[in-house]
């Protein structure tokens, strides 16, 4: 599924369903099916989407092959509803803090906080989901899989370019300067933060970060 426009913002502010149908084998399954992802997302995260096999997964969960397949009949649909279930624990950590905020620099700040919060804070076992799935399948052919892992990187910037632009409108930020390039310089931070933590195990990374980010949106409030 091709993420909308707009679906970090749409998933940041969707209500949990509440089912009125005395269903409880429905929801029961559901919820296995998602504690079996979220056991996914932490795996692929340490091991890459492409050894998340639905035998690797029985292995970790403790679980029949035949168990796993009730719930996904392939690989691939392994892998694309682990990063569908990724993405949700993303927007729990990093888009959802900062809605409450009023459009304007204050909330692109948030923002940035609460993403460098959810990459020190080690969400998945293995660091960013995202971050690792993403140097998985950055050389390798088109595929679904590769595709989604795509489509995520590009709606991230997307969404941190629509947060910059509203800042600009609210005049927090210089209207000058093009919002994709501000959102690049922003995220651009981010990941080198997150790379060098993730293979030097230095956590001041981030504070150099923040002061970065705070050095770049000072300068664009003339």
């Amino acid at each position: 599924m091709s993420p909308a426009q707009d679906e970090l913002e749409t998933l940041a502010e969707a209500e949990p369903v509440v089912d009125d149908v005395a269903d409880g084998r429905r929801r029961r399954g559901m919820r296995t099916r998602e504690s079996i992802l979220q056991a996914a997302a932490d795996l692929a995260s340490v091991e890459g989407l492409e050894g998340l096999t639905i035998g690797r997964l029985a292995t970790e969960l403790g679980m029949s092959k035949s168990g796993l397949f009730a719930h996904f009949g392939s690989k691939e649909e392994l892998q694309l509803a682990t990063i569908d279930a990724a993405r949700r624990r993303f927007v729990d950590h990093v888009v959802k803090p900062s809605r409450h905020l009023p459009r304007g620099r204050e909330r692109v700040e948030a923002l940035m906080r609460d993403w460098l919060r959810y990459y020190r804070s080690d969400v998945f076992a293995g660091g960013c989901f995202f971050y690792t799935v993403k140097a998985e399948f950055d050389s390798r052919p088109n595929s679904p899989v590769r595709k989604v892992v795509t489509e995520d990187a590009r709606e991230f910037l997307a969404f941190l370019t629509r947060e910059v632009r509203k800042a600009q409108d609210a005049g927090d930020l210089d209207p000058s300067v093009e919002a994709e390039q501000i959102a690049f310089e922003l995220e651009a931070l981010g990941a080198a933060a997150q790379q060098q933590y993730q293979l030097m195990d230095d956590p001041a990374v981030f504070d150099r970060a923040e002061r970065g980010i705070s050095a770049r949106l000072d300068a664009l409030c003339g």
